[in-house]
């Protein structure tokens, strides 16, 4: 399985248009090679170097596993997760100082899970355990000029 962004190399400079010195809007991902026998997939990006510790910075699970790409400014068609603001959508990069990594994971399940709406990622990580049939990332990197 593959998550690529035609917006930022692996492990490359996440553009400002896609953080909160730009737009703030998400950046387009571009799924392939899901497992056939993939049930739903599940999207989380967040910030490991985050002074307070992990920041979520967006979190969607039951993603159909048909999906191909998410478009630029875009929510993937699923449920929305709460991220670190406690609220479901993208949030973008916006690290008070230094350089800071941005992990988009992508799962594939071979289940849906049955979550409400703004579930917590560690309410779904727990619920993901003994499901993920292949699991991915994209790392982008963002520093504030």
């Amino acid at each position: 399985m593959k998550l690529t962004s035609p917006a930022f190399e692996n492990n490359g400079n996440i553009p400002p248009e896609f953080t909160c010195d730009g737009s703030g809007l998400s950046p387009p991902l571009s799924i392939s090679d899901v497992p056939p026998n993939a049930k739903s997939l599940v999207l989380i990006c967040d910030d490991p170097d985050a002074p307070v510790g992990t920041w979520d910075h967006w979190v969607v699970f039951n993603i159909e596993p048909s999906a191909k790409e998410i478009h630029k400014g875009a929510e993937p068609k699923g449920t929305g997760g709460k991220n670190s603001w406690t609220r479901t959508g993208y949030g973008g990069p916006c690290p008070p100082s230094g350089t800071h990594r941005y992990f988009f994971k992508l799962y594939a399940l071979d289940t849906i899970l049955n979550l409400p709406q703004g579930s917590a990622k560690k309410q779904i990580e727990a619920a993901m355990q003994g499901h993920i049939l292949a699991k991915t990332e994209l790392i982008g990197l963002y520093k504030r000029k």
